[in-house]
């Protein structure tokens, strides 16, 4: 048996990350008419999909083999959102990415890989999914309800460095934003926010160091994790007590993007992009939501509306000035979070 190219490719890239790697399968050797032969694709994604990504695939085979007479297996590879992002700019061949955070598939834009404008490719500005975030407590001694309390001093926050850790930079800027959106000065929420950073023990690599280091570990009595992950764990038995912030929060957008480089050259735009149109689709997005992250399909999101707290001032990315601006401002060599850094002695 002979493995394809980008099979051989996921494999190398997929160990090199850390990721998992599932449904490797030999290249096709049907003839005849090309929109019969099987075809291929290739899926990257960040770890915590893959729940849903079981569910929904089967779904888009079996409909894309009945509509079309093809039949399509898929390959696809799951680990850090960075990792994956880096994985594919150095030679992974994904077809379709859906990464943790829209600067991650930027990346793979200035790299050449996806032609600009792909946010306007899919519904909802091609974000297929979203989050809020959730506080952790050590126990049931830890009162923690609003981002204010973050700031006290018997608080150990454990969040990841937003330097290193894409994932990390949505708990930065939901701590940010809880005063900016709150009608507070840049000058407060940077005092805000030094504090927070100066109380917490360590700051982790990415996402993953962050969970070990408070649940392994035991450093910290706070840990700054996604609602879509507790729900997820708690699913899996962990039964793990948190809290979601309603007063403010960020909307932790994920989105989702047809890799234009590789489609084009493995012949499979076709059923890539059909893919990701399948993925706002109501039978879709359901799968999405059963696993906690908040669908955005109007009819999954009434469906489900009773499963996530509402939030009454959920602000975006956007709002705090956009990936470009929010990159230069807070995380370039130099920017803001290196000085909140230095104030709290963590440099």
């Amino acid at each position: 048996m002979q493995l394809s190219q980008s099979c051989l490719s996921l494999l190398v890239a997929t160990v090199l990350t850390g990721g998992t790697l599932v449904s490797c399968t030999p290249s096709p050797t049907n003839s005849g008419n090309d929109s019969q032969k099987p075809v291929t694709v290739t899926l990257v994604s960040y770890a915590v999909t893959q729940s849903a990504y079981e569910k929904i695939i089967p779904k888009f085979v079996e409909e894309w083999q009945q509509k079309t007479g093809q039949k399509v297996t898929f390959e696809q590879s799951y680990g850090g959102s960075g990792s994956q992002t880096r994985a594919v700019i150095d030679g992974l061949e994904a077809d379709v990415v859906a990464l943790a955070l829209a600067l991650d598939t930027k990346k793979i834009e200035q790299a050449g890989l996806i032609q600009p404008g792909w946010e306007k490719e899919a519904p909802n500005d091609s974000i297929v999914h979203k989050s809020v975030v959730a506080f952790v407590p050590r126990d049931a001694n830890i009162k923690i309800n609003k981002w204010s309390d973050l700031a006290k001093d018997n608080i150990k926050v454990i969040t990841a460095n937003p330097k290193t850790s894409g994932g990390a930079r949505w708990n930065f800027l939901a701590l940010w934003g809880s005063v900016t959106q709150a009608g507070g000065s840049e000058q407060a929420a940077q005092t805000f926010v030094e504090k927070v950073f100066k109380n917490a023990p360590v700051l982790p690599r990415d996402a993953r160091e962050s969970s070990d280091v408070f649940f392994k570990q035991g450093q910290g009595n706070v840990l700054i994790n996604y609602e879509n992950e507790m729900i997820l764990a708690n699913q899996k038995g962990e039964n793990l007590a948190y809290t979601v912030p309603t007063d403010y929060n960020i909307s932790i957008d994920n989105p989702v993007a047809v890799v234009d480089a590789n489609v084009d050259k493995k012949g499979t735009r076709k059923v890539a992009e059909a893919f990701v149109q399948f993925l706002f689709t109501p039978e879709a997005q359901r799968e999405f939501a059963k696993v906690g992250f908040r669908p955005v399909e109007p009819t999954i999101v009434k469906e489900f509306e009773s499963k996530f707290p509402q939030i009454k001032n959920l602000f975006t990315v956007q709002d705090l000035g956009g990936w470009d601006q929010v990159q230069k401002q807070f995380f370039d060599d130099g920017g803001l979070f290196d000085k909140i850094l230095t104030k709290a002695g963590k440099s």
